[in-house]
Formats: structure tokens, C-alpha cells, sequence
């Protein structure tokens, strides 16, 4: 059970070996820290508790969205830690916050500057590395979309290819197996091409068009239209 502000006030007082302890210094189990930490803790504002339980929460969830992406959580964490941070953080610092391994850190910071989502910011007068999240918000995104791509929809789009060129060999394939194969394979070779032209969109380009919504639909119809009928005769 914690030592509140009260009860050490009280110990302070009263008991000599632990006025001793307190007055030096000298942590034997670091009462003194304890001491230190418990009052900060005491003088912390209600909307600074709120602020920070809600940006644990947004790392804690940030890991759980990693792991279903097929990333591992601790490299999400640190991610969303950079994230939210607003200055650049050691390894040291990234250990004690999220409680990981040196290791862990080290081997997950290295796969995120990999991806492009963390590089090295020198500091003046401290040797030690220190790591800070790369770009906005529409930067991180284009990167994990760009990453999800690679790692999933690549390898998919390479088997059903795969597929659909030894299909017309298989005895065992149907006919209705093999148009279900090749509506996937359109539907994802149109996404695929849709992709690529986006992403080479001028930001404020994509930017206005994803906010059009259905606005942009209402705008084509008359077009999308015509290209039915014309299709049809």
C-alpha cells in the first residue's frame, strides 16, 4: 500500500530513522525519491491527470491497433509515444516510460526508421541518440497505408495471379470459381491503379478531394451516366 503525503508527514515527524533517510538522502529503498515523486504526483492539476490518462489510453490503443495490423505491439507503442511527445526521446527515456526492455526499444526503433516513421534528432551537447516522429498526421498515414500495401495486399495480388493463370488447367476448378477469381483480381488491380494515382497526388489535391465526399458523386453521376448508356448500346 502507497505511503500518502499525510502518513510520511507523519513519519518525517516522529520517526527519526526515517527523518534521517529523508534529510540525506540516502536511498535505502529510495524513500527520498518515493518522497519526491508522491508529491509531484499529489500537485498535479485534475486536467493534467485527465490529459495524461488520455494519452496513455491513445498509446495503449495505438499498440492494440499495431497487433491487428500485424505489427508488433511494442512498436506501436513507441510509435504513438513519439507521437505524442513534444520533444525528442531517448531510448532511455522510451524504457522507462513504457516500462520495455532496452532491447526491445533499440530493435523497434530500428524497424520504425526502417518504414520511414522515426529518424535521429542531434541535440546539442548530448551524445546520446534521440528519436522523434517523422512528419504530420497525413504523412503517418500515407506511410502505414504504403506499408499495409506491401505486407498484405502485394502478396495477395501476386498468389491470385498466380491462380488465375493455372486455372484454365485445373479440372477441378468451376466455372463459377473462376469468375469469383477474376472479379477479385479486377477489383483488386482497380484498386491497385486507384492507389497509385492518389498517392502521387499534390497533398492539397488528394486533401480536396476526399473532402468533396459525396459531393464528388453527385458531380459524376450525369457522367457516370453516359458511360452506361454508351456502354450498353
Amino acid at each position: 500500500m502507497g505511503i500518502f503525503p499525510s502518513e510520511w508527514l507523519v513519519l518525517l515527524v516522529f520517526v527519526p530513522g526515517f527523518r534521517r533517510v529523508a534529510q540525506t538522502g540516502i536511498a535505502t529503498g529510495s524513500v527520498y525519491t518515493y518522497i519526491s515523486v508522491m508529491t509531484e504526483m499529489a500537485e498535479k492539476t485534475g486536467s493534467e491527470a485527465v490529459a495524461q490518462n488520455a494519452v496513455e489510453r491513445f498509446i495503449l490503443h495505438w499498440g492494440d491497433l499495431g497487433a491487428t495490423w500485424g505489427v508488433n505491439r511494442s512498436v506501436a507503442q513507441i510509435h504513438a509515444l513519439l507521437l505524442v511527445s513534444d520533444r525528442p526521446l531517448t531510448a532511455e527515456a522510451i524504457c522507462d516510460r513504457l516500462g520495455l526492455a532496452r532491447s526491445n526499444v533499440s530493435g523497434s526503433v530500428k524497424e520504425l526508421q526502417g518504414w520511414g516513421l522515426v529518424r535521429r534528432e542531434p541535440i546539442a551537447g548530448d551524445r546520446r541518440d534521440h528519436f522523434v516522429a517523422v512528419g504530420d498526421a497525413w504523412d503517418m498515414a500515407a506511410k502505414i497505408v504504403a506499408i499495409r500495401k506491401a505486407r498484405e495486399i502485394d502478396p495477395a495480388k501476386a498468389i491470385l495471379k498466380s491462380c488465375l493463370a493455372d486455372v484454365a488447367d485445373d479440372p477441378a476448378a468451376s466455372d463459377a470459381a473462376v469468375r469469383r477469381l477474376r472479379d477479385i483480381n479486377d477489383t483488386i488491380d482497380l484498386l491497385d491503379d486507384w492507389y497509385a494515382e492518389m498517392k502521387d497526388l499534390p497533398r492539397e489535391t488528394a486533401v480536396s478531394l476526399l473532402g468533396l465526399g459525396r459531393r464528388a458523386v453527385e458531380f459524376l453521376r450525369p457522367f457516370l451516366k453516359k458511360k452506361a448508356v454508351d456502354g450498353a448500346n
